[in-house]
């Protein structure tokens, strides 16, 4: 492999002012876009040895034919030229976004003479004033009809609108008191549109002015025995409330905040992004990035950042915007975001309190999410044909792997080691045929897959055992056992070392006809046995995806497995100690809530436990010490 790459600049040729570069293909396509404080400084990254960069990055810097740059007068500069750029030639290499699909909006067409309220999924309409996303369309229609019943706002379309002002006769939704506009001759055109401000200013957070008038006039009307007055002032309080109760207080009422949860992997990204107004979620949106290159947590909130506020009105960007992690350029997005807001705007990382407890909500969305994202890739039919037929082509197979069985090894520090297997056939898990494996005796990882390899493949020569009951003609049935199945490709979690060791065990066992290939996680590289160098798989492939899953899988099969090994380790230490029985076992572990919460506890402690005196509680205690090694699984 080549160390240098052809269009290289020469040394000094690069400034080392702040600005914008651009990567293009030999056809002149931008590759990828990015900033920098110091041009230099950054686009020397690119030109470093090709063996020490990211497998990613090296491709495309391999794929590249030039680099080009703008110099800026400022950060604030790059940062709008590069959302600007991205904009407007879609880079590959840069995230992708997609929606995660299309929410419903609450609309406000204020470009009419008597605005309308309406749910739409279409953001472009002209002078329209937006709340939401809604997560259910039938979540803006409750909204709605609460809503007019205290700012009775025009709900008709145009055309009925326009035939009832021409006719004079009020349209349908006018006559059942459905709306409010000018046709129902009930208001104005000038008080409708105040109507319609007021509206619009409770959606923005202006609730508790509306809940301090509508109870002072509701208890003013009373005292004047003026009670149906009061009767229906009573009822739209009642509307208020219940639009409230739909929305819990998060954070304190005078909050005006957007949260973002991200949860990633190393090809994808999940966003959840909660819109926070008067310290309510006013909205909530998700969606889902594809990342090519290998960026940092701080890079990705930087373009969510660019991504969500780059086109904004500045009504809609919040005071604050609560993130996960802060970006590298944060002070320059801050003075970015003023700019277009006309007011400052903080960007903080949410660590403590409510805000903390908002976003590990905004987190566990974010990450089912993400899930779904990859397992709906992989539970459709026709992406599952295509994950397997590109799979066979990457691999190099003579036929698309219908049976592939995914290994993974998880231990204690080295101790409690355990292996799993897990099988998809067609693309889908045969959750049945699951393994798992419990290793006495290794020396590391690559011992382990040997084992367990050997172990599955032994499987696959033994004889057919005959089912118990005989045929209708009386002959004895042969069933192969569901273990003894061949597949067409194995997979092991690992890179090069495990997969020389399945290789290995291949040989020794006569199966060297099945495919083999590892997936190392830090990179997602395809190995093969005996390659020097790794397969990539495009970031877009049905074929990674599914290889993620299964890998995924096995992990998670691993770990469950090792955790059942726990819990009844645990268990077999505590009976050994005389005088300690189930009942109170399970009252420790149920008062300490945890193994190593039971195992830090002093002999003082577990003696505060009912029925158990200082000198069991002594015996406890040498017990736990010299028998318990509680760690956090090893992948």
């Amino acid at each position: 492999m080549r160390e240098q790459l052809a269009y290289k600049p020469k040394p000094g040729e690069i400034p080392t002012n702040p600005g914008v570069y651009r990567f293009r293909d030999a056809h002149g396509r931008v590759l990828y876009v990015g900033k920098a404080k110091n041009l230099r400084q950054r686009l020397s990254n690119y030109f470093a040895p090709l063996h020490t960069l990211h497998e990613r990055t090296r491709r495309m810097v391999t794929t590249a034919a030039s680099v080009e740059w703008t110099v800026v007068p400022t950060d604030v500069d790059s940062l709008q030229l590069e959302y600007q750029w991205i904009k407007e030639f879609d880079p590959p290499y840069n995230v992708r976004y997609r929606d995660d699909k299309s929410y419903p909006f609450m609309a406000i067409t204020l470009a009419d003479e008597a605005p309308r309220v309406m749910v739409t999924r279409n953001r472009r309409i002209p002078g329209a004033k937006y709340f939401g996303p809604f997560p259910k369309v039938w979540a803006v229609h409750d909204t709605i009809d609460l809503m007019i019943k205290v700012f009775p706002i025009r709900t008709c379309s145009d055309s009925s609108y326009k035939r009832a002002m021409q006719t004079g006769r009020p349209c349908f939704p006018g006559q059942i008191g459905k709306c409010g506009g000018p046709c129902s001759h009930r208001v104005t055109i000038a008080e409708h549109r105040a109507i319609v401000d007021d509206f619009i200013a409770f959606m923005q957070g202006g609730d508790e002015r509306f809940t301090r008038d509508l109870t002072a006039r509701m208890k003013a009307a009373a005292a004047a025995m003026d009670y149906e007055h009061a009767a229906v002032l009573r009822d739209k309080l009642a509307s208020i409330e219940a639009v409230l109760n739909k929305s819990a207080l998060v954070l304190p009422a005078d909050t005006d905040a957007d949260l973002f949860g991200i949860a990633e992997d190393e090809l994808s990204a999940a966003v959840q992004h909660f819109v926070i107004r008067g310290g309510r979620v006013r909205g909530v949106s998700s969606t889902t990035i594809d990342k090519e290159l290998d960026i940092s947590g701080g890079d990705l909130v930087d373009q969510i950042l660019q991504r969500v506020y780059g086109d904004a009105a500045p009504a809609d960007i919040p005071r604050r915007v609560l993130v996960p992690v802060l970006p590298p350029d944060a002070d320059e997005l801050e003075q970015w975001l003023r700019g277009k807001r006309g007011k400052a705007v903080e960007i903080a990382v949410a660590q403590r309190g409510q805000r903390a407890e908002l976003l590990r909500n905004a987190t566990l969305n974010a990450q089912q999410a993400l899930l779904r994202h990859k397992t709906r890739r992989t539970s459709d039919y026709s992406a599952r044909t295509q994950a397997l037929g590109d799979l066979q082509e990457a691999l190099g197979m003579d036929e698309a792997p219908l049976r592939i069985e995914c290994f993974d090894i998880s231990h204690l520090q080295g101790t409690n080691v355990v292996g799993s297997m897990v099988v998809f056939e067609d693309g889908l898990p045969r959750k049945d045929q699951y393994r798992s494996f419990s290793i006495a005796e290794t020396t590391d990882d690559t011992d382990s897959i040997h084992q367990v390899l050997t172990r599955r493949l032994a499987h696959l020569d033994r004889p057919d055992e005959p089912e118990a009951a005989p045929s209708e003609e009386g002959a004895v049935v042969k069933k192969r056992p569901r273990f003894a199945y061949p597949p067409q490709l194995l997979i092991v979690d690992g890179g090069k070392p495990q997969v020389e060791a399945a290789a290995r065990a291949l040989r020794e066992s006569g199966h060297e006809e099945i495919a083999l290939c590892g997936i190392a996680k830090r990179l997602e590289e395809i190995w093969l046995p005996g390659d020097d160098f790794p397969v990539i798989l495009p970031r877009t492939s049905e074929a990674l995806y599914l290889v993620q899953r299964l890998r995924d899988e096995a992990h998670r099969f691993a770990i469950s497995h090792q955790r059942r090994r726990r819990k009844r380790d645990i268990r077999s230490v505590l009976s050994e100690v005389p005088g300690l029985g189930d009942a109170r076992i399970r009252a420790l572990l149920r008062h300490f809530g945890s193994v190593s919460a039971l195992r830090g506890a002093t002999v003082a402690q577990i003696e505060e436990l009912p029925g158990i005196g200082p000198k069991l509680a002594e015996t406890v205690f040498r017990h736990l010490q010299g028998d318990l090694r509680e760690e956090a699984p090893t992948p």
